[in-house]
């Protein structure tokens, strides 16, 4: 499959608060979290949004933020049709390579502990950091070293 991405818009912010809720609810309840639209919706207004696109279909989409030390991947999202067909592996080398370009010292995201997506994570060089509660910090720094 060819994937793309496009800058997202408000126009699909439903589509991406729907997805996330659909894959993520099931991690909210396990750890006794509240999903909350309103959040997710203040989430997306401070972040840069791209969607996946399979030609005219929306696959998924990252939810990118930076600071000095890293570009973070804060949701990196993908509709259940299209899992295991390369969007979320081809999403993380897009994003590793903006983290190079940018200069940015290196890529983190944070997972819940008990989500499959770590083992992605783990073959594209993100390495566990750190913990918080049910969270893992994942990241793989920009020149090559370890974490």
């Amino acid at each position: 499959m060819e994937f793309e991405w496009r800058a997202a818009t408000d126009r699909d912010l439903e589509f991406a608060r729907e997805l996330t809720c659909r894959n993520m609810l099931r991690y909210y309840i396990q750890h006794s979290l509240l999903w909350q639209d309103e959040a997710f919706d203040v989430a997306w207004a401070g972040r840069e949004n791209r969607l996946i696109v399979c030609g005219e279909r929306r696959v998924g989409y990252v939810s990118l933020s930076r600071d000095a030390r890293a570009l973070y991947i804060r949701e990196l999202q993908v509709a259940e049709a299209f899992r295991r067909q390369g969007a979320g592996s081809w999403a993380i080398d897009q994003i590793f390579a903006m983290t190079c370009q940018e200069r940015r010292p290196a890529l983190r995201l944070t997972v819940f502990e008990n989500n499959p997506a770590r083992a992605l994570y783990e073959r594209k060089g993100l390495q566990v950091v750190g913990t918080d509660a049910c969270f893992l910090r994942m990241q793989r720094d920009a020149d090559g070293s370890h974490p």
